[in-house]
């Protein structure tokens, strides 16, 4: 672990943000204490002749009932008191931060972050205080088991960094290791229990804990180990199940009972599950916790910790009940030998916006930079959304015809052509192949006003040999940060389904994200054309997180200032969900709360029935602005998509967009923050009211 240099003026304040309990980032101290603390600091500062100290900080408060109210303090109006899950949340509204804010999908991973950032840590530093607690609280969607997609943006140099913590597949696996149990072919039979995600086979060597390491040595301000402290607290002191968690629990109780140390943790000694408002406590994830701050994210690729996860993958038989799980072949080596990496970000401009997302092995920054390249030939703020409320308005019929054709014709390229560009390079050895201005206004002029294409074809880049793959993917969370200096993070993180694995070692789940690879390495229709992405010795899976950056567009074209950053969950649908929230916010107006909670629209080109010519288009109705009843016959705006020929599905949409937007309140730059109210989260900073 790379030690920081710090100054002898961040140590004397050091203290202050190890504690977390004064002027207002809660948890509990006594005042003789404070008092020896402040004294301590006040002679530290002297002696180094420090200028005064500034005016205290409020930040990380939400609004309560009567008054402001600490984030996990259990008071009237604690945004962290459980609550059933829900499909939609109205009446979220847009918050306002003078310096800095963090948006994630669950208060008290909210609250981690907002206290690091107003201790004076980077965007970095925050991020790595949120995973640490998202995979305790939402240990459904994310963990120290998963993996992850961040875009950093440096507000000194201007420069945009990806970083790529993508899972891999272990170095003994072969193109059959999820579809066959003996991967030679020998014996054909799928992994068990039920297919690969259950058994061993589905686990990719974790990546999340080394690319925060490395995004850390990059841009990380204060202390590695001091970064962990609320998770650890919240470990070993406890917090409320909620309402998610809890339905991810009762939902998959038959497949987390196979395991010993998941059965433990999370059910009854009578075998129920543990509900709603449980207080649970996670010993095992302190200790984890513990030892990866004191000791480096390499504590977590050997020793203890790896040979716990080699062991959990290696396992043969499920422990309630004797019966067989197909064990993975990872070993010791592939933790060791795991690199995050460090990639250039997806880069194009629309309108008067420059917009960057992540990088292959992600489809993710393709498709959106593809689709929004797409849609910029049709004037959208025509079809904006009408009846504007806090809820983001009704979409127009033609408005989500034309992103859901662009999307559908980026996904069919994204479904042939992207996958590990390690492995399997891009048509031409190049991400502007498919995103280059004369391509997608050919694939624009493809779009009808009239009627739906459909199923789009892949573009003709060449000759490609390689079959088409639409796997899709599930899960996952997503948080953006602001700090104080202006650096921006946005990070998609995941353990692949809810739970992942059904694997649990030392107190954190293991993904299941191996299954995101095609499990026939064949196309369906042609056996003799492989598919880009099939399982491969240290290969990652293809993904479609999409966290992206939108910056002004400079007249010479380049990138000016930062404008908003954004991102979501949903699996294969995190593209419709971005592609949406850009489009309300760039194109339609919205405010960032706003564009967030906006109908979820677009469509994946996947076949809404088997071997159909069709693909559906998605209107999610959960939303209180779409009418579900009679069919969707009484909306006019899915009766109007049906005219032009679209197969619409008005089923729950599970976004968690989490976004931030820079703008002026009253002449001065602002930051304004939106938590999607599909999910839990909330918005945190040094809020205030214009």
């Amino acid at each position: 672990m790379k030690t920081k240099n710090h100054a002898h003026a961040w140590w004397a304040v050091t203290p202050l943000a190890l504690s977390l309990t004064l002027a207002g980032c809660g948890g509990g101290s006594n005042t003789q204490d404070n008092t020896a603390l402040l004294a301590a600091i006040a002679a530290m500062n002297a002696n180094n002749s420090q200028p005064p100290a500034p005016v205290a900080d409020n930040g990380c408060l939400t609004a309560g009932t009567s008054s402001s109210v600490v984030v996990g303090s259990g008071d009237a109006g604690d945004p962290a008191a459980p609550e059933p899950a829900s499909g939609y949340v109205p009446g979220h509204k847009l918050v306002y931060a003078k310096n800095y804010m963090v948006v994630a999908n669950h208060p008290l991973a909210t609250r981690a972050g907002c206290d690091i950032l107003k201790a004076g840590g980077s965007a970095v530093d925050a991020a790595v205080a949120v995973q640490s607690v998202l995979g305790l609280v939402e240990p459904q969607s994310s963990g120290l088991g998963g993996g992850a997609f961040m875009l950093h943006y440096d507000a000194v140099t201007k420069k945009v960094q990806a970083y790529d913590g993508r899972e891999t597949a272990p170095a003994a696996a072969t193109e059959n290791y999820l579809r066959y149990i003996d991967q030679t072919g020998a014996d054909t039979t799928a992994p068990k229990p039920g297919g690969a995600r259950a058994s061993g086979r589905s686990i990719g060597t974790p990546g999340a804990v080394r690319m925060l390491d490395i995004a850390y040595q990059d841009h990380g301000k204060l202390p590695w180990k001091d970064l962990f402290g609320y998770g650890i607290t919240l470990a070993s002191d406890g917090f409320p199940i909620g309402g998610r968690m809890a339905a991810a629990i009762s939902s998959s109780a038959t497949n987390l009972k196979r395991d010993a140390e998941a059965t433990a943790y999370f059910f009854n000694a009578d075998g129920t599950p543990k509900a709603l408002g449980t207080k649970i406590t996670n010993p095992a994830y302190a200790k984890t916790l513990n030892t990866i701050a004191t000791q480096g994210a390499g504590a977590f690729y050997s020793g203890s910790i790896a040979q716990g996860i080699v062991d959990k993958i290696g396992i043969t038989t499920a422990a309630n009940d004797g019966s067989a799980i197909t064990p993975g072949v990872t070993t010791m080596s592939d933790l060791a030998n795991y690199k995050a990496k460090r990639r250039d970000p997806v880069c194009g401009t629309y309108r008067d916006y420059y917009v960057c997302s992540m990088s292959p092995p992600s489809s993710g920054g393709i498709a959106v930079v593809a689709s929004l390249g797409i849609l910029e030939t049709f004037n959208l703020g025509l079809y904006k959304p009408t009846a504007i409320d806090l809820e983001g308005g009704k979409p127009t019929v033609m408005g989500v015809h034309l992103v859901s054709e662009a999307e559908r014709l980026a996904y069919a390229d994204r479904d042939k052509y992207v996958a590990d560009t390690d492995f399997i390079p891009l048509p031409n050895g190049s991400v502007d192949s498919l995103i280059n201005k004369p391509y997608l206004q050919s694939r624009a002029s493809l779009i009808s006003l009239t009627k739906s294409m459909g199923l789009a074809q892949a573009g003709n880049l060449g000759s490609v040999p390689l079959g088409i793959d639409k796997t899709e993917e599930h899960g996952t969370t997503h948080f953006t940060i602001v700090d104080k200096q202006g650096n921006v993070v946005s990070m998609t993180t995941t353990v692949e389904s809810t739970l992942g694995s059904f694997h649990m070692t030392q107190g954190f789940m293991l993904n299941n994200q191996l299954t995101d690879f095609s499990a026939n390495p064949n196309d369906t229709t042609d056996p003799s054309i492989k598919v880009a992405n099939r399982v491969a010795p240290g290969k990652r899976p293809r993904s479609t997180m999409a966290p992206t950056l939108v910056f002004r567009k400079n007249a010479d074209g380049s990138m000016g200032e930062f404008v908003m950053g954004t991102g979501s969950p949903g699996g294969g649908t995190i593209i419709q969900y971005v592609v949406k929230t850009l489009v309300g916010a760039l194109d339609w107006g919205l405010d960032a709360q706003q564009a967030t909670s906006l109908v979820d629209f677009g469509a994946t080109n996947s076949a809404a029935t088997p071997g159909g010519t069709y693909s559906a288009t998605n209107v999610g109705g959960e939303h209180p602005n779409v009418n579900t009843a009679n069919s969707g016959n009484s909306d006019p705006l899915i009766t109007g998509l049906r005219d032009l020929g679209h197969v619409v599905n008005f089923g729950a949409q599970s976004s968690g967009t989490s976004t931030i937007i820079r703008t002026n309140v009253g002449g001065k730059p602002t930051l304004t923050g939106g938590a999607d109210p599909r999910r839990e989260g909330i918005v945190l900073g040094d809020t205030f009211t214009p």
